[in-house]
């Protein structure tokens, strides 16, 4: 599994997603014809956020003054980089933008809105609490601007400002973005029933297919993230019936296949993963799947790629020291992996900057500075069993037997599926300590 929650490496789309959404209804559209400016009739198109930024274009084409087109168009542009996992459409997504902001420079909290979900986009999330600040005042009804700010609050450690930002925008906007969110939010606290009833919530919002299959895929991670393997299976096949190929439901499938031993279907399904959305994060978990299977070669291919995707991202302004401090600290670097995680930690201080670096901090033999770390990483009430079985490890190498003992039996009873490779060592270690078989 990922460093973040089960849910956490959806959220920061999500209000992109709801945005194009909402600007396909809407966009320029004639109230009596029903036709889009320059008597063009809207067909359907099977891509919602590639016809978004056709439309737009069209538009820009006619009217190259219209701010909000530039603001609709950056804005789509930033969630197809989340889409394709190809960056340089932030700075595409940058340029439209700000070129809304030029036509426009007062009263356009959709532009401030846009740029502050590119910075969350690219982890610089003390910006996107700003622009989403100065979204605000100038729309304080800007229900997306609250999403781009509880996203904000959330990376950056502030809970209870996330939380206060998240009432706001389920107030303005109940609907799949809002309900998202509050899932996240519930399960980061451990109120796991209440993050499932916001999810079903989501669902019975969904009106379009692609729609579906995101909530689709949020429930199939929370159900994954506790062990519920049926439950995750039914769900990411629910998604994939109503968006063929869709990523991230790619990967809740070969996670599942994994952890029921089916390797062969499990390798494919993760190839699919890495060619649809080459990200880092899903370059390192195919790796380090290929590593417990004993298929070293092949995992190495994949890390020779982490890099090099890793330089083109950087390339466009998204900073991955949280990432870079993992890789590092499970792979023998140690120097970096603390140097990474410490930059990590200077940017923000949330739970997930913690688990970094007291893993990092392990890793360079520093744990009684670790343990902090690891107990703040898993302060929240959340089970991630990642965090708890980097605890746990530490626990155990400072000589707490009995703490290290319940740390882990916790984090294989949250999900004793967690990680192909961590899951084992997991359990290898709670017997080594006295624990169960």
């Amino acid at each position: 599994m990922s460093r973040r929650t089960a849910l956490g490496f959806l959220v920061a789309g999500v209000v992109l997603l709801v945005l194009t959404a909402t600007a396909l209804n809407t966009a320029w559209r004639d109230d009596r014809t029903g036709t889009v400016a320059g008597g063009v009739t809207a067909a359907p198109a099977a891509d919602p956020v590639i016809e978004l930024i056709e439309t737009s274009q069209e538009r820009l084409t006619e009217v190259p003054g219209d701010w909000s087109a530039w603001a609709q168009l950056g804005s789509a542009y930033v969630e197809q980089a989340r889409i394709t996992a190809d960056p340089t459409y932030y700075d595409k997504g940058e340029g439209a933008l700000q070129e809304s902001l030029a036509l426009r420079p007062d009263d356009n909290d959709r532009a401030l809105t846009g740029l502050g979900a590119l910075a969350n986009a690219r982890h610089d999330f003390r910006r996107a609490a700003d622009l989403a600040g100065r979204a605000l005042e100038l729309n304080p009804f800007g229900a997306s601007a609250w999403g781009v700010l509880t996203d904000a609050r959330h990376q950056l450690g502030d809970y209870a400002g996330a939380t206060a930002a998240l009432d706001r925008m389920l107030e303005l906007q109940p609907g799949i973005a809002s309900f998202t969110r509050a899932s996240y939010n519930a399960e980061l606290h451990g109120n796991r029933d209440d993050a499932a009833a916001a999810l079903e919530q989501a669902l019975a919002a969904a009106r379009a297919p692609a729609d579906e299959a995101f909530c689709r895929a949020y429930l199939g991670a929370l159900a994954f993230s506790g062990g519920d393997l049926d439950g995750a299976e039914r769900h990411f096949t629910a998604g994939l019936a109503e968006d063929p190929g869709e990523a991230t439901l790619l990967l809740g499938q070969a996670r599942v296949l994994a952890a029921r031993g089916r390797d062969d279907a499990a390798v494919a399904a993760f190839r699919s993963v890495v060619a649809a959305r080459p990200l880092p994060e899903h370059l390192v978990e195919f790796g380090e799947y290929l590593t417990a299977l004993g298929r070293e070669e092949e995992a190495q291919e994949q890390f020779a790629l982490v890099e090099t995707i890793r330089s083109l991202f950087e390339a466009s302004g998204v900073q991955d020291h949280l990432g870079t401090a993992l890789f590092a600290a499970d792979h023998g670097d140690p120097a970096t992996a603390v140097a990474a995680a410490e930059a990590e930690f200077a940017a923000r201080q949330n739970i997930d900057a913690h688990d970094a670096l007291g893993w990092a901090l392990h890793s360079s033999g520093r744990d009684a500075e670790a343990l902090e770390h690891a107990r703040a990483a898993t302060s929240l009430g959340g089970r991630n069993p990642l965090f708890l079985y980097h605890r746990g490890v530490i626990e155990a190498a400072l000589g707490r037997t009995d703490q290290a003992r319940a740390t882990l039996t916790e984090a294989l009873d949250t999900n004793p599926y967690f990680s192909p490779l961590h899951a084992p060592r997991a359990a290898q270690l709670l017997a080594h300590l006295g624990g169960r078989p």
